[in-house]
């Protein structure tokens, strides 16, 4: 359960082994080493530009989300997201590789430590597929190590350590590329520490690999601890058969879902992608859309970002199309640890006391008065 074996071992061979067999053949029969790319249908030139960004940053993606791939198209949004492009070794100024400062506030090997009542726990630094846009890449690329027991003690100590953390959220790397039995060890350790109360765990599985979701996996994460899992799908077209099924599966588990997306130049940055995307989570899959994050400020990754400005009109025309539920707050992670600030549009056009100009939306401005009691 150390390095490269994350997704290719299961707890034991006697249980859900043909469950097990499914997703681990997806991950051999797919891309996981840059020589692999030689077997997709690139043309020589887009071959060799792939394999030279691969080499600074890994690459990665199950069979199966590869299978979603328009070949034809060169703009396909799934083949943007994990396919190689020499646009990545043009880094501009202010990139970074800590965008978020996880490094900055970690106390211990493995922990992140931002916010006094929920800490970041990475028992692993790899993944199921290796997102091009991924403000983590830089560790990924030079830490690469997997789960053990022995490298997650300092981070348990610290957290039972502290009772002020009542969140833990397990991260990475991907921590659904862990084996079942390494999963049941780390909600065990984590749930055995009283003043813990909801365990969240930030997800690509249910998209790139929902062969992974078996019910071993949802018996794994299943204790005393209220379960959240924070999916990432950025683009309708990765919504399938088979991630409804996985995302069932997670809801049937009684787990609550949520959705992240990355706002990606080229990508999803268009009202009508968008809503279709939000539209599919919380009608299809059960799943409610949590955050729309504007790009970090990863090396390389520039051709990606969108402005601002232009994030901003987007959320104002989704509030203007969706329901509630089916909205996602546009966010900024900002660098130096400041956390997730909202980006969305502000209605508030004047204030003068009690009154207020405020613009619907319809475009209108009305006007409105505070009425408050003594």
């Amino acid at each position: 359960m150390t390095s490269n074996s994350n997704l290719l071992h299961a707890p034991n061979a006697a249980q859900s082994a043909d469950a097990d067999a499914a997703w681990q053949a997806d991950v051999r029969a797919g891309v996981r080493h840059v020589g692999d790319l030689a077997s997709l249908p690139l043309s020589p030139a887009e071959r060799a530009a792939a394999q030279a960004a691969a080499a600074n940053h890994k690459v990665r993606a199950p069979k199966a989300y590869l299978d979603l791939i328009d070949w034809n198209d060169p703009a396909d949004p799934i083949r943007l997201q994990v396919i190689p492009q020499p646009q990545e070794l043009i880094e501009q100024e202010g990139e970074l590789d800590d965008p978020i400062a996880d490094h900055g506030f970690s106390p211990v090997p493995r922990l992140t430590h931002r916010h006094a009542d929920r800490v970041l726990l990475f028992p692993t630094y790899q993944c199921a597929v290796y997102c091009r846009f991924c403000f983590r890449k830089e560790s990924l690329t030079s830490i690469g190590r997997g789960y053990s027991r022995e490298a997650l003690e300092p981070a348990f100590a610290y957290i039972a350590a502290h009772p002020e953390i009542r969140e833990v959220i397990l991260t990475g790397g991907d921590p659904l590329s862990l084996p079942d039995k390494a999963l049941a060890e780390i909600r065990a350790r984590i749930e055995a520490i009283a003043h813990v109360r909801l365990l969240r765990i930030h997800t690509r599985v249910p998209v790139a690999l929902p062969s992974r979701i078996t019910a071993g996996l949802i018996a794994a994460l299943q204790g005393r601890l209220m379960v959240t899992v924070v999916t990432h799908f950025n683009h309708a077209r990765e919504i399938t058969d088979a991630t409804e099924t996985a995302c069932r599966t997670l809801r049937q588990g009684g787990f609550m879902l949520l959705n992240q997306s990355v706002l990606l130049k080229g990508v999803n940055d268009t009202v009508e992608v968008l809503e279709e995307l939000c539209r599919e989570l919380m009608y299809r899959l059960g799943v409610k859309p949590y955050y729309l994050h504007h790009g970090d400020l990863a090396r390389g990754m520039a051709h990606r970002r969108t402005t601002i400005a232009e994030g901003q009109a987007l959320a104002a025309a989704l509030r203007a199309r969706l329901s509630g539920i089916c909205n996602p707050v546009y966010v900024l992670d900002l660098p130096e640890g400041g956390g997730k600030v909202p980006l969305g549009p502000c209605y508030v056009e004047a204030r003068d006391g009690e009154d207020w100009r405020i613009r619907g939306l319809d475009g209108q401005v009305r006007a409105y008065r505070e009425v408050v009691g003594e």
